[in-house]
């Protein structure tokens, strides 16, 4: 009984990697899309979000399933909370990369303000946080899931530094405005990603130890 659990298990952990590689790529040509004004791949964005969906459905299926069939321990039974906790944070973050992807499509066309500098760089972190919350979960490593705080603390002044530029530049000229408010709305959602990322090594943090840490200060 037990090994088929940790089999299950497993299975589950392929599962949630699976959707995390679908969201990375999604938020990569998400930015892609905006910074090379390519309106297709925003398009295809848009119609393979069903394709994350599906993966949280499947997976939200598999955790019920081993919670209905398995009588976990304890510490296996915060593994699964933690699973439905962690697909949740992806499936929101694949629903911002849709966001910029329409935000894109609404820009339309047209050249960019501004030469997109810090956001590509914030994307990087971004893309890179991702990864490491997913493989803090596989891994069960704390100390990976601590390291999603410096990385946001990067993120946030990378948001903060845009902000602050795109103001200034709105401030100076009317007619930027709306197309400066998109941009700093996809900003705004890139660092909304950051933050699923400390949620989701938040939840890292108490599948092992069972105490609540906020990496999101």
């Amino acid at each position: 009984m037990r090994h088929k659990f940790e089999t299950q298990l497993m299975e589950l952990r392929k599962k949630i990697v699976g959707m995390s590689d679908l969201v990375r790529n999604a938020v990569e040509l998400a930015i892609q899309s905006l910074k090379e004004r390519d309106l297709e791949i925003a398009e295809k964005i848009v119609a393979n979000d069903v394709n994350i969906n599906n993966a949280e459905r499947e997976i939200e299926q598999l955790c019920t399933h081993l919670v209905a069939t398995q009588q976990p321990f304890a510490s296996d039974l915060r593994k699964i909370v933690a699973s439905y906790k962690i697909i949740a944070s992806l499936e929101r973050m694949g629903d911002l990369a849709v966001d910029i992807a329409k935000l894109s499509l609404r820009i339309g066309p047209v050249p960019l303000i501004k030469p997109l500098i810090d956001l590509p760089k914030m994307t990087e972190i971004v893309l890179k946080m991702i990864h490491t919350a997913v493989e803090a979960f596989i891994n069960e490593d704390i100390e990976m899931a601590r390291s999603l705080a410096d990385m946001d603390h990067e993120v946030d002044h990378y948001y903060k530094r845009v902000f602050t530029e795109l103001n200034e530049m709105m401030a100076k000229d009317a007619s930027l405005a709306a197309q400066g408010v998109y941009i700093l709305l996809t900003t705004r959602y890139m660092e909304r990603i950051g933050d699923y990322c400390t949620n989701i090594g938040e939840e890292v943090i108490y599948m092992d130890l069972g105490v609540r840490e906020d990496l999101n200060m």
